[in-house]
């Protein structure tokens, strides 16, 4: 076997399968890891067996398939498992995965071995339903059917020649021999074996050992030629097409001993000839077959979603170059030929793709393409253009007077839409003015007034979407400000002053002094305590500025929009941001307001990407209660997000209790869990959690408390609907009837036929939890009758029945004899057939036959009387009749002859011809046209002919220089009407001579000459040419 080949394209598997040696009946699985840390999309994996073959189509219940994926290193599992190894799945495998623009591949090899021992067949074993307990799981009934067939020791397996096995075959056998031998190219092979040449066997002296009758080698691999010669120092010559091989890097001549070897390095499509190895006058000739391997896809096709109007090309790469590939569009091929197709194809060395100028949303769904070797699909998906907000409107806080100028930029520059303030339209006019210059909109208004505060609205026409933003008025009240006024003290105290600047209080009380201040620009004031000097700003009390909280934006990472999170304004350092979307990144900044405006922006936050637990898991129910017991099932939650779902956390309290007990220690994957070591007979209460990276979800909780305690249920059988009716089969068929029920706890079954317990040697029956199976392998006669299952569950029980017929071909009829014979009619008439099968009897099919020809022709088909007339009878024949009974299984076996015949009388004159002389046509051979002498080039096939006439057929005979040819395979004699043809395969100048064509009968004999004459082309001749 050859060695095995692993190409190694990116390194993307981390664990790869290895070649095994599995035992037949046993089970072999194969693991594949691959790591995803630096791939961008989720990896394809394929697994193939030979150079094409999907196994992905053939999974089921002998290969089962299984992937699995760890989130924290990033690496999938894929898992092959083969169940009860055959040897049938013998055989190179290979396994491929891709992603986008990268793949790998590797392969191996799966050996079958047969057991050491057959395990003794034991019956009740092959009830037991795979993997799985006492009752549970699926029933596999064929180990029983294999184990009732009389077990044969393997015949050790011959090395066979196919080649020696069609060439010694009757034609007949063709088509038998490919199918056993698994030969794909029959035509091929049998094209082949006419041209080779049959070498009979005979005692060598000079080859202890020869050349095979063929050889096979695939494209671009070596192939050894060998032979043992009698003589170490033979000298040998090795011919191709009659041309000897010289020694060269293709071609390796090499002696070792008695062996002679001939080694054809990188063999191609010329290499595919006859060959010959020659040691003086002995010569052993073979074929080579050189095989084209098939074109493989090695770079697959990519899946594309695209919005209307934008390019796609699906790309791939194939094996070789020049390789012809189809592609297609669903279930309809994309051609070439077509000229008002909007489909390119593009071919560049091994690269094809498929193009499609603008798509459209027709244009979505699965693309295939196809060689001869594999195949690739890709989804392409079309969506309708959206539209993009380039620059979105901002909020705008103006004084009066000023002009407010709201502006925004959406992708299409074809887009038209309206302004609308509070819900209300804005019309233009001469203060307010709309615009729209390419993909910028604008609304103006000048000269702000206090009623144009509000929330303004952008909507695109055809767009279920708008834009929003808030005009803020500012008003600034000033009770009195000098534009140009030196600063100046206002003191009025009068009434607490006793002397001029002097004031007097009560020591405890308070003072407060109001003291008027005027200025342009604003002073500065000073308060001053003897000599200690106080100072303060009264810019912040006087004109009221005073700070009044954040503003905050967000935007995508790598986007340049921001987005508003607050249109009023927020006086906390702390904000909860909403409305973001999981698994994105994004990025923030904070704006400050006081009373004059809006501050610079900070800085960028930090990129952060919003991730949140799971939603609830939905669908919380009760499966199942036991004592101890209580069996939960539910479903995933409606939202997941980015954070993914790691799994679910279940737990439990008594009714009435606030303290809840995990019921499961580490997370479960599954969607059902069964809790245990529950109080009997308490109330209990169940949530359940999902987990992800970002915590536990809201719990799912059941709707009322469950009491832990077995529940009673009456016994039920739910009989399928076909089985309500007459269940009818054939002798022969096998019977597996499974019939479904409920009750608690386990009821028992029953099966009864006729009211007598069924017979276990006869049927099969196996009972679980749910169900109740009645088997019958090869069902018979004596199988029909009315069967009844009952189910017990202490004194409560259900029963149904099943009424099972069992159907074979009926008797013939009886009594078949003809009543009347009438011109050219025949009355017939017969008793129905004892035997009717079990079953209604159909019809009769009516037969006759004339006594002289005895051959036999259908007068009627599916006659439901037991009576007939036959009509379009030849007068002067005498006719015998038969019938068969029909029923539901077909016609009966043998047929009823009828008793007596029915005779046409002849009526008038009778004809009596003249005795026919038959002319003497026999003649001795004569050619008509003779054989013609030629000259042809060495290597070149020939042939000669001539034609010949003779009665009774003359024997043909060819002979060169006047010996007779035989069975030289050189020489194909063919006979064609009397046309004879001598075809000369690759003619040497040992060829050359006279050819003589003699045609013998015992009426004499004739014969015609030609001479053949070979020309051998000299170097200088070549070069010439």
């Amino acid at each position: 076997t050859a060695g095995l080949q692993r190409t190694e394209l990116t390194g993307l598997f981390v664990e790869k399968p290895e070649s095994v040696v599995a035992i037949s009946g046993k089970d072999v699985t194969f693991v594949v890891k691959v790591d995803s840390t630096n791939l961008t999309r989720k990896p394809t994996m394929k697994w193939l067996k030979g150079k094409w073959m999907d196994l992905g189509s053939k999974a089921g219940k002998h290969i089962q398939l299984k992937e699995t994926y760890d989130r924290n290193t990033k690496i999938y599992t894929y898992e092959m498992k083969i169940v009860k190894v055959v040897p049938g799945d013998a055989g190179g495998y290979r396994c491929e995965v891709s992603a986008k623009d990268k793949c790998d591949s590797c392969t191996f090899e799966v050996t079958v071995e047969a057991a050491e021992q057959e395990e003794q067949a034991d019956i009740l074993s092959s009830f037991k339903r795979a993997d799985a307990g006492e009752d549970e799981g699926e029933l596999d009934f064929s180990a029983l059917l294999k184990a009732a067939k009389k077990k044969k020791k393997p015949e050790p397996e011959l090395e066979i020649d196919v080649w020696e096995l069609l060439k010694s075959a009757h034609p007949s056998e063709y088509e038998k021999i490919a199918f056993q031998y698994g030969i794909t190219d029959l035509r091929g092979m049998l094209k082949r074996l006419k041209k080779m040449k049959v070498v009979e066997p005979k005692v060598s002296e000079a080859f202890l050992r020869r050349l095979e009758s063929a050889y096979s080698v695939n494209k671009g691999k070596k192939i050894v030629l060998s032979v043992e010669v009698a003589d170490p120092n033979a000298e040998v010559k090795w011919l191709k097409n009659g041309q000897e091989i010289k020694t060269s890097a293709k071609y390796i001549i090499e002696s070792d001993g008695n062996i002679r070897t001939l080694t054809i390095n990188k063999c191609s499509l010329a290499d595919d000839a006859a060959y010959e190895c020659v040691i003086g006058t002995d010569k052993c000739f073979t074929e080579v077959f050189v095989k084209e391997p098939p074109i493989t896809i090695t770079k697959l096709l990519d899946d594309y979603q695209v919005v209307v109007g934008e390019r796609v090309e699906f790309e791939i790469e194939v094996s070789e170059e020049g390789a012809h590939v189809i592609w297609m569009f669903e279930d309809q091929e994309l051609s070439r030929d077509d000229k008002s197709s909007k489909y390119r194809f593009k071919k560049d060395g091994k690269r094809h793709c498929l193009i499609i100028q603008e798509a459209t949303v027709e244009d979505s769904g699965m693309y295939f393409v196809y060689t001869n070797g594999g195949h690739s699909k890709g989804e392409l998906i079309v969506e309708e253009k959206e539209l993009e907000v380039l620059q979105s409107i901002a909020d705008l806080t103006v004084k009066s007077a000023e002009q407010a100028m709201f502006k925004c930029e959406v992708s299409d520059e074809k887009v038209t839409g309206k302004w609308f303030k509070d819900g209300v339209e804005v019309q233009a006019s001469n203060r307010i003015k709309i615009s729209h210059i390419g993909r910028i909109h604008r609304l103006t208004i000048d000269d702000v007034k206090p009623e144009d505060a509000g929330d303004y609205t952008f909507v695109p026409d055809g767009y279920a979407l708008s834009l929003s933003a808030k005009l803020n008025f500012l008003e600034i009240k000033i009770d009195y400000v000098p534009r140009q006024d030196p600063p100046k003290i206002h003191l009025d105290v009068a009434g607490n002053m006793v002397s001029q600047n002097t004031i007097i209080v009560v020591a405890g009380n308070k003072l407060r002094l109001d003291v008027e201040i005027t200025g342009e620009p604003a002073p500065t004031v000073c308060w001053m305590k003897g000599d200690k000097k106080k100072s303060l700003n009264h810019n912040k009390n006087l004109f009221g500025f005073c700070f009044l909280g954040y503003l905050m934006e967000r935007k995508k990472k790598g986007s340049s929009r921001w987005t508003k999170l607050n249109f009023d304004v927020c006086e906390s350092t702390t904000y909860e941001a909403k409305r973001m979307i999981e698994g994105i990144l994004y990025e923030m900044r904070v704006f400050a307001v006081n009373g004059i405006g809006i501050s610079a922006p900070s800085l960028n936050s930090k990129p952060f990407m919003p991730i949140a637990p799971t939603s609830e898991p939905t669908k919380l129910t009760v499966d199942d209660v036991m004592d101890t017991t209580c069996s939960l099932k539910w479903l995933a939650p409606e939202k997941i997000g980015a954070g993914g779902l790691d799994g679910y956390i279940i737990e439990f309290c008594k009714e009435g209790e606030t303290e809840w007990h995990p019921a499961n220690t580490d997370l479960v994957d599954r969607q059902s869990y069964t809790v245990r070591n529950l109080p009997t007979g308490e109330k209990m209460n169940f949530r359940v959690f999902a987990v992800n990276v970002a915590g536990r979800s809201p719990p799912a909780l059941l709707g009322q408390p469950v009491t832990v305690r077995e529940i009673m249920e009456h016994p039920k059988i739910r009989l399928p609907r076909e089985l309500r009716t007459k269940f009818i089969k054939r002798v022969g068929e096998k019977i597996n009837l499974v019939i479904p029920f409920q009750g608690k706890p386990r009821p028992i079954a029953v099966w009864q036929k006729d009211g007598q317990p069924v017979d276990e040697k006869k049927v099969g029956v196996r009972n679980s939890n749910v169900d109740s199976i009645l088997f019958i392998r090869s069902a018979e006669r004596e199988h029909s009758g009315k069967y009844t299952l009952t189910l017990k569950i202490e004194n409560m029980e259900d029963s149904a029945n099943i009424d099972i017929r069992i159907v074979d071909k009926p008797g013939p009829p009886t009594q078949v004899h003809v009543t009347d014979v009438w011109g050219f009619n025949a009355a017939l008439e017969w008793n129905p057939p004892k035997d009717d099968g079990n079953c209604e009897i159909t019809g009769y099919t009516i037969q006759k036959a004339d006594k002289k020809t005895k051959e036999w022709f259908t007068v009627y088909e599916h006659n439901r009387r037991t009576n007939c007339t036959a009509s379009d009878l030849v007068i002067g024949n005498e006719y015998m009749f038969r019938i068969y009974s029909e029923n539901l299984c077909g016609l009966s076996e043998d047929p009823c002859m009828s008793k007596n015949t029915a005779v046409v009388p002849k009526t008038g004159l009778e004809h009596k011809r003249a005795p026919y002389k038959e002319k003497d046509m026999s003649c001795a051979p004569k050619f008509t046209a003779p054989l013609v002498d030629r000259s042809v080039t060495i290597g070149y096939s020939t042939a000669i002919s001539c034609s010949v006439r003779g009665l009774p057929k003359p024997k043909i005979i060819w002979m060169k220089n006047k010996m007779i040819l035989g069975d030289n395979p050189k020489f194909l004699m063919q006979n064609n009407q009397g046309v004879l043809t001598l075809n000369i395969r690759k003619p040497s100048t040992f060829d050359s001579g006279k050819y003589t064509c003699k045609a013998v009968n015992e009426l004499g004999e004739d014969e015609v000459e030609c001479k053949l004459e070979i020309r051998v082309i000299t170097k200088k001749q070549q070069v010439m040419h």
